[in-house]
């Protein structure tokens, strides 16, 4: 796994970059009449086929339906590379990774979310990809429901009639306001007209400016600002976009099409952030039951691809549905490599890195969360090793005074035998 790898591979990253000049909780959800139909079709749910995540090597099923993605933090961290460029005079590689949180539904607050949840770590790219996909076909769902606002008002005949019901309940699912819906799509719907292109575009790493003349080229993608507690787009001058630069707008060089330039719109980037409210729940619901249906409920599929993906940590937090290793053959493997996660992931959160990956310095000394404790025989000898310092010490003193009165005596006694 890429996490656990990068994970036991820190400490030497850590080295390396303090040599080096030292140069993001959702709001629970409202009681509104959305919630309480999702509500009621979860109370009459049951178990299927598709309705486990996944079945692991040793038979653990793994079901997060009744949790909700909670962003944490965004970080990138500097380590040695694996494949060494020879045009770059630098032996560290940029990693950029997203914290983030399974909590129990409708929990995603800070005050909240502190029990029975997990921890996991992914990069980036896995991050926003599965998010912003979640978030794209919830905002194509929410102006479909709007378009069927207008057949609120009641149907023809029975077939007509039964479409409705089913497009009430598509818009109880998604929420949506039929007041002030239509607008919010329109302008979505107008963005590039109105000078705007979607900032969900350029979070891959692509090469979006070069003049021939100056050999200027920038490359945009997504970067971590405000403290990892949100996440933009930048402008990088190679094509890894691991040199950033900050002195530059990015607007000042995004075009469209026809050669204009474009603002960038973080509409659909900001959901994948949000600080007072879960990213995206877990469960899926079929949107064809009705109240008296046993709904089939089961992972959404950004759930399924992070939890996946995700290096964990979730024995701590006393996550009630996380993978049981008990009976597996490999259980103080899974227990090593959970520790190395948790270790890891504390040592981002405790904020021992900067924006840029560098390891945060302290009095000469690069500073990084731990997990080691000092035993009690190590207390003991600690103790005794400054204890016999210290005595060894006082006895220096002591001999030094005893020479230098030898020594003044012998003076002396020849002082008196030459005066006579």
């Amino acid at each position: 796994m890429k996490i656990l790898a990068v994970a036991t591979t820190t400490a030497l990253s850590l080295s390396a970059a303090s040599a080096a000049k030292n140069p993001f909780a959702p709001k629970v959800t409202p009681k509104n009449p959305n919630s309480s139909y999702i509500g009621r079709l979860l109370s009459k749910a049951r178990p299927t086929p598709n309705s486990q995540l996944r079945r692991l090597e040793d038979d653990a099923e793994v079901d997060i339906s009744s949790y909700s993605i909670k962003f944490e933090k965004c970080q990138y961290i500097k380590q040695y590379a694996d494949e060494r460029d020879e045009d770059i005079d630098n032996v560290l590689e940029t990693k950029r990774f997203v914290i983030f949180r399974l909590c129990p539904n409708d929990s995603c607050s800070s005050d909240s979310c502190v029990s029975n949840f997990g921890e996991y770590i992914v990069d980036m790219e896995t991050y926003l990809e599965s998010t912003l996909q979640h978030k794209q076909e919830e905002q194509e769902q929410y102006c479909q429901a709007c378009e069927e606002c207008e057949n609120d008002d009641g149907a023809a005949g029975d077939d007509d009639a039964a479409g409705d019901d089913a497009a009430r309940r598509r818009r109880k699912l998604v929420d949506v306001n039929c007041n002030s819906c239509y607008a919010q799509c329109q302008n979505i719907e107008n963005m590039e007209e109105n000078g705007y292109v979607d900032a969900a575009e350029y979070v891959n790493c692509a090469k979006v400016y070069e003049n021939d003349n100056t050999g200027l080229v920038y490359y945009a993608g997504a970067i971590c600002a405000n403290s990892g507690r949100r996440i933009k787009v930048g402008l990088f001058t190679d094509e890894a976009c691991s040199v950033y630069d900050p002195d530059v707008a990015v607007d000042q060089y995004l075009k469209n099409d026809n050669g204009y330039n474009v603002k960038l719109s973080y509409h659909l980037l900001k959901q994948t952030f949000v600080a007072d409210e879960c990213v995206a729940s877990c469960t899926k619901v079929d949107e064809n039951a009705n109240d008296d249906d046993q709904a089939e409920v089961e992972v959404s599929e950004v759930c399924e691809n992070l939890y996946e993906a995700a290096g964990k940590c979730e024995t701590p937090y006393g996550f009630a549905d996380g993978i049981d290793y008990s009976n597996s053959d490999n259980y103080d493997t899974q227990v090593a490599n959970e520790e190395a996660v948790c270790d890891f992931i504390s040592t981002i959160e405790s904020g021992h890195f900067d924006e840029t990956g560098e390891v945060v310095i302290q009095g000469g000394t690069a500073v990084y969360a731990s997990s080691v404790q000092t035993t009690g025989g190590q207390k003991f000898a600690l103790t005794f090793f400054v204890i016999g310092t210290v005595g060894l010490a006082a006895y220096a003193a002591l001999l030094h005074s005893k020479i230098f009165k030898g020594r003044g005596a012998d003076l002396s006694a020849q002082g008196a035998g030459n005066m006579a």
